[in-house]
């Protein structure tokens, strides 16, 4: 008997170990997102989405469109590579389930004038996790 709970806490402790790894890659790839958005870092961002990625977002005219990634990381193409351009974001929730996973950040501006939750949806293709859908708001009040 004891040595079925033996084997049996050495599964669980086997399984949270792989869940805990498979966090830390989501949230590496996240990772990638804010700090390649926030440093204009174009191939860092780049390497956070798949090549054929959809982003679900409200543009500054107030239309409702479909972005790539290579449209979206045109949002940077004129920041200073390296330099912080004021965003600041952090990884609010990650939920897995086997080979995919959904994310919650925050990304803030400057003394937080104004605040957007994102929402991702990620794949884990061979070692590593991607974006392949993200969508956004804002939630701050935007001043007049």
């Amino acid at each position: 008997m004891k040595q079925y709970f033996f084997i049996l806490s050495m599964l669980c402790a086997i399984q949270f170990s792989t869940a805990q790894s498979e966090h830390a890659l989501v949230e590496k790839t996240l990772q990638n997102y804010i700090n390649g958005s926030s440093y204009n870092q174009l191939e860092m961002l780049e390497s956070a989405f798949t090549e054929n990625a959809t982003l679900y977002l409200t543009g500054r005219q107030g239309d409702f469109k479909r972005y790539t990634p290579k449209d979206y990381m045109g949002f940077f193409k004129n920041g200073e590579k390296g330099k912080f351009n004021g965003r600041d974001g952090k990884v609010l929730a990650i939920e897995i389930v086997k080979d995919i996973a959904t994310a919650k950040v925050e990304i803030a501006g400057p003394n937080r004038s104004w605040v957007y939750i994102d929402l991702f949806l990620l794949k884990k293709l061979g070692d590593e996790w991607k974006i392949i859908s993200k969508t956004a708001t804002r939630v701050d009040i935007p001043k007049k």
